[in-house]
């Protein structure tokens, strides 16, 4: 019942494309690294890089990696409000997140702050597609459904991030990634990663 995703001629293709990817995607980082990190450094002189621990394929635990795009204080901000603590329970985003400096929203407007996760990618931590690698604390929201979602690699795109991204709650992203567990093959990959190009260059509900 799970789509084709043991089979092991898709694996190795899929494997074959994130290395390709991951080998472009790490190219444009060290392009926009030199001003990413002068921009940083004359704002507000925190770490360039932000790390963070995530549901991997099989549960498994691993390190993410983005461009930081938030205030160094962050977590503390959130703490701090109610209102937006509220909020992020209910769905894990803030629609108008005041932690994100900047430079941050520049980044994630473009996506370059994702671009790190390349380096996730190329370690096979990651997938290029995928469902979204989630934090452990978000498992209670996707539920039952959970188990089945970790069946393959999260990855860097997936139904979800093309179907409206932050548009859409924990049950329809929950459904979005099973659909993709059973249906996954090398030309939903494809599609997948077609569909994402203009996502991506719009910016697209991407808070």
């Amino acid at each position: 019942m799970h789509g084709h995703h043991t089979s092991a001629l898709y694996l190795c293709a899929k494997r074959m494309l994130d290395i390709l990817g991951a080998s472009v995607g790490l190219l444009a980082l060290l392009l926009f690294m030199p001003s990413v990190a002068l921009a940083m450094l004359l704002t507000d002189r925190g770490p360039l890089f932000y790390k963070q621990t995530r549901v991997g394929q099989h549960s498994r635990p691993f390190t993410l990696y983005k461009l930081r795009t938030m205030v160094v204080d962050a977590d503390a901000r959130l703490a701090r409000n109610p209102a937006l603590l509220e909020e992020w329970r209910r769905t894990g985003k803030l629609q108008h997140d005041p932690r994100i400096t900047t430079l941050g929203n520049f980044l994630r407007r473009t996506s370059i702050d994702e671009l790190p996760q390349m380096l996730n990618v190329l370690r096979g931590e990651i997938s290029l597609v995928g469902p979204r690698p989630i934090q452990f604390s978000e498992i209670p929201a996707f539920g039952e459904l959970t188990e089945m979602r970790q069946i393959v690699k999260p990855g860097l795109t997936g139904f979800w991030q093309v179907s409206g991204r932050s548009t859409t709650d924990y049950e329809q992203r929950a459904l979005l990634d099973c659909t993709y567990v059973m249906e996954c093959s090398f030309w939903t990959d494809i599609l997948i990663l077609l569909e994402t190009i203009p996502v991506v260059l719009h910016g697209h509900g991407a808070y």
